[in-house]
């Protein structure tokens, strides 16, 4: 519930009542019991409140019987995210991907006389589609996620461009995940001298940034800050922003930033980790990092290192840890490679292009040469080895 209230505030509201109910399983029509229902209703009235929300995804038949109730606008969950995703959108991108998260989770709930809008009308739960009067029609909104998903298509091309051209540099890439809230931008300022917006709010970065951070072994590095995780995030939300996501799944090493001084830390940990596992990263290699130690006293930090050790503990906001955890990341990456033999065709220039290539990006062991074969043994990075497969035999690995 403290959650779900500073979901609310995320969006500009003022948590005025709660309420709460335990019961085996929801009511088919109402979601809630019926009594909880009138009294749900009375102290609304009692209140003079202007919105309900719940923390749950409602049907819509259970929206109208409880709208019908309570005579005020209903909301649930997920609606209030995707309201708070409309807020912080900056780029046109993220608008987008925000749009085609509300229009997915429109259309099915369209009742053909138009009535599911009439919450669209202003305030918490209205922003995006509903400011431009979007048409009721199912076949208008299809046609309009098609639209949306043909530029978002191009997003991840051009995405995937960038990032092709970012291993050509041979630059290793980690990304900050995390739940809302965490600390990420602050962590990601902190390493990158940027100025990105950070604040203690839910939800403030959507658009990804992507930055250089210099390694204590004077490699370079590539950072990127993404959009913060919640428990039971819209699948919705998770497909509209796959492109964003895919930066995750791509990255050489992921970050995962914890707060440490939440009371709900390890809901928070599974939460991350279920959606890594949605988003296809759950394999990627992973460094917890917990931020926020300088909250926690000297007996709490003492007993969260014996539980994980193999962690890293931080302050962003003050910089205690951070050069461990540069040393770290430097050391993950640089164990990172595998040994393996390659041939090449000696006379031909795409070969001897990719002979270049790995003295570049790789550390060579051996190199024999005749005129018509070169053998190579080599420490190459793993981000590199699907590549090199695709285009070059390998005639032993881990050798």
């Amino acid at each position: 519930m403290d959650e779900l209230a500073g979901l609310a505030a995320a969006a500009g509201g003022t948590v005025v009542l709660r309420l709460v109910q335990e019961r085996a399983r929801p009511d088919p029509a109402t979601f809630i019991g019926r009594g909880k229902l009138d009294q749900l209703a009375e102290a609304c009235a009692e209140s003079d409140v202007d919105l309900v929300v719940f923390d749950n995804e409602l049907s819509p038949g259970q929206l109208r019987h409880i709208e019908g109730r309570v005579e005020r606008k209903v909301i649930d969950r997920t609606q209030l995210i995707l309201d708070i995703f409309s807020r912080r959108a900056r780029t046109r991108e993220g608008r987008w991907q925000v749009e085609l998260a509300q229009l997915e989770y429109l259309l099915p709930r369209l009742a053909g006389s138009g009535a599911a809008l009439s919450r669209l009308g202003g305030g918490i739960g209205t922003r995006g589609p509903g400011e431009t009067k979007l048409e009721t029609d199912r076949r208008r909104i299809r046609q309009r996620i098609a639209q949306i998903n043909r530029w978002i298509d191009e997003v991840r091309k051009r995405r995937a461009q960038i990032r092709e051209r970012r291993q050509k540099q041979a630059l290793p890439t980690a990304a900050l995940v995390g739940y809302t809230n965490a600390g990420k931008t602050t962590l990601f300022n902190s390493v990158t001298r940027q100025a990105a917006e950070a604040s203690d709010a839910l939800f403030v970065t959507l658009d990804p940034l992507v930055r250089r951070v210099r390694l204590p072994d004077r490699r370079e590095l590539l950072v990127s800050d993404t959009v913060g995780f919640i428990d039971r995030l819209p699948h919705t939300l998770v497909a509209a922003f796959r492109a964003t996501l895919e930066e995750v799944a791509q990255a050489d090493l992921v970050l995962h930033v914890i707060d440490a001084a939440s009371p709900e830390r390890d809901r928070h940990i599974a939460a991350v980790r279920t959606v890594l596992g949605e988003v296809e990263a759950a394999d990627v290699p992973r460094i917890d990092v917990y931020n926020k130690c300088d909250r926690l006293g000297p007996d709490e930090l003492r007993r969260l290192r014996a539980a994980d050790p193999g962690a890293v503990y931080i302050s962003a906001r003050t910089g205690a840890g951070l050069d461990e955890l540069l040393e770290t990341v430097a050391a993950r990456l640089a164990l990172d490679v595998q040994r393996v033999s390659l041939e090449f065709d000696a006379q031909s220039p795409a070969d001897r292009e990719i002979v270049s290539r790995l003295y570049r990006d790789a550390r060579v062991v051996e190199h024999l040469e005749t005129p018509e074969r070169i053998t190579l043994r080599a420490e190459v990075p793993r981000r590199l080895l699907d590549r090199l497969g695709r285009v070059r035999r390998m005639t032993g690995q881990d050798a």
